[in-house]
């Protein structure tokens, strides 16, 4: 019996698919075929699937909704685990929102609008799940995950601990978590009462300003690289004279230099030389690194 067979009788048939094209589930829609690919609805689920992975040594890799993520074009040999629309309960309490990983951080900040509570207006854009966002501690408009999350549920080798803000050790588009390759199963968020329509036309102004800015109008997977201390990507690339350089469908965003986009046709390995080489070129010129943002994962 193969993987798949295997995990099929832990998850049920419609849960996981074979040679799944993984420019399906990321929002640079490219990318070659995850060997399988599971979607689990419950914690025990979970459980079941990182033990039977585990135990057989199988090479796998927790995905949300892939805002973040490039797979390359050999595709992904193992398991991937998506924590996505299967998985994302949410519940309010007070102050207090409950968030399953798969949660998408925009159905957060409406729950919160409706309930009038004030705190996740400045990440109510970001195209990712709760998951994924604590993992890398997203930020946007001065705010950061780590501002409001109190503590986050995750699995830590088997076993599920409960782990508050200090411990998580959040840091610039990182954490503890995602440094130890924990899995978030949930975070809880402390937010402050707030006027309905105040967050309701902060969070209409905010998704404004992002896509009058931002080129939400071509595939891609949100900054493509960190921001360097002391500099702003986007302009060291701006200045480096590549604003429209292209490799393939892979292109440096005309509309922000921070961003590359799939402009149509991309495969992976042109977004991987276009970063290459933009990352090189801004080295020659500024003699500053740039690090990729996105994760990079496959063959």
């Amino acid at each position: 019996m193969n993987i798949a067979e295997n995990l099929k009788i832990i998850l049920g048939e419609e849960n996981v698919l074979e040679n799944e094209p993984m420019s399906r589930h990321t929002t640079f829609r490219t990318g070659g075929n995850a060997d399988v690919f599971v979607t689990p609805s419950s914690v025990d689920e979970i459980r079941a699937v990182l033990e039977y992975v585990n135990k057989n040594n199988i090479p796998y890799y927790i995905i949300g909704n892939g805002s973040n993520l490039l797979v390359k074009d050999k595709g992904f040999r193992g398991v991937i685990i998506q924590l996505y629309k299967k998985f994302s309960k949410i519940e309010t309490d007070g102050c207090i929102i409950r968030a399953q990983a798969g949660t998408l951080l925009s159905a957060v900040a409406k729950t919160a609008m409706n309930n009038s509570l004030s705190g996740m207006e400045c990440l109510s854009g970001i195209p990712g799940t709760i998951g994924g966002a604590v993992c890398m501690n997203a930020g946007a408009y001065g705010g950061e995950i780590k501002d409001i999350v109190t503590e986050v549920k995750v699995i830590k080798n088997g076993k599920i601990e409960t782990i508050d803000n200090a411990s998580a050790e959040f840091c610039y588009r990182g954490s503890r978590i995602m440094r130890e390759n924990m899995i978030v199963l949930e975070a809880v968020i402390k937010l402050e009462k707030g006027n309905k329509e105040d967050i309701q036309a902060k969070m209409k102004e905010l998704m404004e300003q992002r896509n009058s800015k931002q080129p939400v109008e071509l595939p891609s997977a949100g900054s493509t690289f960190k921001r360097p201390e002391g500099y702003f990507a986007a302009k060291l690339i701006d200045d480096s004279g590549l604003r429209g350089f292209s490799v393939g469908g892979a292109q440096v965003s005309t509309k922000h230099c921070g961003f590359v986009v799939n402009t149509g046709g991309a495969t992976a390995d042109d977004i991987i030389t276009l970063m290459k080489k933009v990352t090189d070129i801004v080295m020659e010129k500024f003699g500053v690194k740039l690090e990729p943002e996105i994760r990079i994962i496959g063959e």
